[in-house]
Parts: C-alpha cells; structure tokens; sequence
C-alpha cells in the first residue's frame, strides 16, 4: 500500500515537473518571438548556431635527458590528442561551451619508473627465481611497464553571458581531469568589459584548480620501503647488487645501497590559484595590440615523485652488467640500472608571473602580420623570454590562408636544477629535470587553412565552417628533438 501511495506521489510529481517544463519552453519559444526590449529593437544572438569543432593532433620527441631516470636516458614520447568542442546558444545572449578530450601517449622515459619490468619474466614463479640474479635495466632501454604509456582525460564546461549592448561579458567554467598518477577539479569566471565603440576591451579572469596525487614512485624505492628496508626481502632477496667497481655486494655487510630519504610523499595536494588581466586596444584601422599580466600561486607537493635524483657525495651501486658500468650515461649501456638516491624535492610553494604582448598588422588584402611576446618569472629562479611571429598570406578570393610561423624561447636554469651525478646530497631541495635547466629553443611551423563562413560544404546536418592544418618542428638546446602535425575542424549545426 505504501509503495502504491509513494509511486501515486512520484507520479503526480511528474506531471508538475512536466507541466512546468512545457510552460518554460512555451514561454521561451514565445520570448524568442517578441521584442527583446521595450523599444522593438533588434539584438544580434551572440552566437547563431551550434558549432562543433573536432581538433587533433600527433606529437613525437626524442632526447637524452630523461626525467624519471635521473637526468640521462631515452626520451622518446609519442602522444595522440583528439578533442572535441562543442559551443551552444542557449539563447540570444548566453552560450555553453562542452569541451572533452583524451590524451594517448607512450613515454620510453616513464616506462623506466620500473626498468626492471622488461627482464624477461615468464609468469613462472620458479623460473622467475632462478633467472632473478639476472634481472637488467637500462635508462636507454624503454620498459613495458605499466608506466610506459598512459590515457590521460579531461571534460570541461563554460558558460558566458552578454549584456545586451554586448560590451559586457560574464563567463564561468569548471572542469576534471584524471591521469596515471593525479586527479584535478579546476573551476573559475571573468568578466570581460568593452568601451569607446568596442574598440578597447579589458578582462580579468580567476581560475582555481584543486589536483590530488596517486603518487608512482621508481621501484627500487618503492620496493625498499616495502620488504621494510632489508635487502634481503622481498624485490631484493634474489637480486645482486654492484658497487661503482661492479663487484656484487654483501647486503648484510656495514656499506650497502639505501635511499636518503624512505620518507616520500607527504600530503597529496597540489593546488594552483590565478588571476589574469587583459587589455586590448585597436589603434587604427590597421593595427591592434593586447596587454596581458598574471599572477599565478601554486601550494603543495610540487616535485614529481617519479623522478630520480643522483648524488655526487654517495656511492653508486647497480643491478644488470657490471662491464656496462663504465658506459652508464651513454646510449651503448643497455643492460645496467644505477639505484636511486633519491626523489625529485622541490619547495611547497611556487609563484610565477607572466606579462606578455601581442601586436596584430593588417598590411593588406592578402598578407598580415602576427607578434607575441612574454616575459615570465617565478620565486624557483626561471626567468623566460617568448617570441613569435605569423605571416597569414590570404590566398585566391580569401578562403584559404597560408601561415608561416616562428617561436624562440629562452629560460635560465631554476635554482635547484643540477645534472645527473652534480646535486649534494646537503642540500634541501633538488632536480634534475632539463625542462627546468638553462636552455634556449627554435620552434618553425607552416600551417593552411581553409574558411567559408557560409558552410557549402555539409556533412549531414554540419557544414564546414573552416578547416585548420599546421606542422611544426621544435629543436632545444639540450638535445630533445620534437615535430607535432595538428588539426581543426568546426562545423555549424544548421
């Protein structure tokens, strides 16, 4: 009787919920057909249709520097990222925007999180033991282990408002991501405001992100602190391990292999917290310039855990080939893995601040003129410089652009970066990232593009807006060597 009754009120709940539904799409139907103020005049929706974009992109690097292991080793990285956007008029002023994408990657660097994965197991238990003391690794060498690739995803929503006079804009988004070995919530607004006839905008825009650590950590010390920090157990029980002269320890013997710290990651926040401005003026009827400033604050654990640190004042020791040792820090070494001293330890806090330019030159009908520039700096010692320039060169009536570009970047090292083997263990911090070293780099790319704003070209109910195609080469300093092809399509949902 009572689950009748209750089933009666879900029902008669229904056709209120239902009843108020068709009253507000009546009513919003029959807005849509009057006048959007008391003067009758005419307001220009924000955006007309639905658009959908569809964006993709392969990139691929190689390098020498591999982070995880320490400063040396093989970076090869290849990464796929489809991604979709969908934009949505909601109505004559207001529009959301859906964002979703992946990214696919295999890293020959983060598979070396465990170098050992790749001796040659058999899913024998008693084989597995016999061949233990045979166990080689290599930073040269990618693993297949469960670090050698990743998925990496990410939804996001945004919501924006014009006035009706359309020089004010409110916006506000949020938006989740999830990785191998972090999770992140972010959420913000802005308010963007225009003047003098829409010829000067300025904005400002507070973003939060609020990411948890899964934290992964290089096996050996993951492995030491688990059979209770006795080589004789677990991981180690079987393994041999080598001196710097490649003689085979005696783990019960006064000097053998430990970590500096066993102590690893304490409390799993890292959050960042920003503010942005801008300012954009059109100055004549050819030029345009942006002004931007951030201020960006960072708290929490802000080193990656799975990066090894090398010490030059403690001894090394190894598992693999000993006759490999001498060659450690070379591609021919394929078959021996220095033991961690340690994890990467950076400061708890960071602040960065970037200020940049951007200057926009219409030449004429057929060649523009795009320019960036941004200085950055933050309290870790990093100071930056960013320049770029594009040349759109418009080509037959217009609807396809030929773009040229050019970036330079230059950065000084932070102050706790040292190469492998280089840092002092006395000291409190430490990495041997080279993405935080000195380094400068040369990015050249030529992209097309293809735009027709009245879409005659139609898939189904979708037609063409633009098609977008760009490749770029990227060469560092230090070594690391990169290409990336993308691509852009959006569509107007008739």
């Amino acid at each position: 009787m009572e689950e009748k009754q209750e089933e009666a009120v879900v029902a008669t709940n229904m056709r209120k919920v239902f009843i108020l539904v068709v009253l507000m799409v009546t009513t919003f139907a029959f807005a849509q057909t009057q006048p959007t103020d008391s003067l009758n005049t005419y307001k220009k929706r924000v955006l007309e249709f639905t658009e959908v974009d569809f964006l993709m992109s392969y990139y691929e690097q190689d390098g020498n520097h591999a982070s995880v292991t320490g400063g040396v080793g093989n970076e090869e990285l290849t990464d796929i990222t489809p991604t979709f956007v969908v934009a949505i008029p909601l109505n004559v002023d207001d529009v959301l925007t859906v964002d979703a994408g992946i990214s696919a990657y295999t890293s020959a660097s983060s598979s070396n999180l465990d170098p050992f994965d790749s001796s040659g197991a058999s899913g024998n238990e008693e084989e597995e033991d016999k061949i233990a003391s045979a166990v080689t690794g290599s930073p040269w060498v990618a693993s297949s282990g469960a670090s050698a690739m990743d998925v990496w995803g990410t939804v996001n929503a945004s919501y924006s408002h014009s006035s009706d006079d359309r020089n004010s804009i409110w916006s506000a988004n949020v938006g989740f991501a999830a990785e191998y070995d972090y999770v992140s919530a972010g959420f913000g607004g802005g308010f963007t405001k225009l003047f003098n006839e829409k010829n000067t905008e300025v904005g400002v825009k507070a973003q939060v992100y609020l990411d948890t650590w899964s934290p992964k950590y290089p096996t050996e010390l993951d492995s030491y602190n688990e059979a209770g920090q006795d080589l004789n157990n677990g991981f180690f029980s079987t393994i041999d391990i080598l001196d710097q002269n490649g003689n085979i320890i005696d783990k019960n013997g006064p000097v053998v292999w430990s970590p500096l710290n066993t102590t690893l990651v304490q409390g799993k926040a890292r959050n960042s917290y920003s503010l942005s401005f801008s300012f954009s003026q059109i100055l004549n009827k050819n030029a345009q310039i942006s002004l931007f400033f951030d201020l960006v604050k960072q708290k929490g654990w802000l080193a990656n855990p799975m990066q090894r640190v090398y010490f030059a004042d403690r001894a090394n020791y190894y598992i693999g080939n000993a006759t490999s040792i001498p060659n450690y820090a070379t591609p021919a070494n394929t078959d021996v893995f220095q033991l961690a001293d340690d994890i990467e330890r950076m400061p708890s806090s960071r602040f960065k601040v970037p200020i940049g330019a951007r200057f926009n030159y219409y030449i004429n009908e057929t060649l523009s003129l795009r320019t960036y520039y941004r200085y950055y700096f933050d309290n870790w010692g990093v100071n930056s410089h960013t320049a770029s320039i594009e040349l759109p060169i418009k080509l037959g009536e217009g609807k396809f652009t030929l773009y040229p570009t050019y970036r330079f970047y230059n950065q000084t090292a932070a102050d706790y970066f040292a190469p492998y083997e280089t840092h002092m263990s006395t000291s409190e911090f430490y990495t041997s990232d080279y993405d935080l070293s000195k380094f400068n780099s040369h990015q050249y790319g030529l992209g097309f593009k293809y735009t027709d704003v009245f879409t005659k070209f139609k898939i189904f109910k979708l037609g063409l807006k633009s098609f977008d195609l760009r490749y770029s080469i990227y060469n560092r300093s230090d070594g690391l060597k990169a290409s990336i092809i993308s691509t852009g399509f959006k569509f107007a949902l008739d």
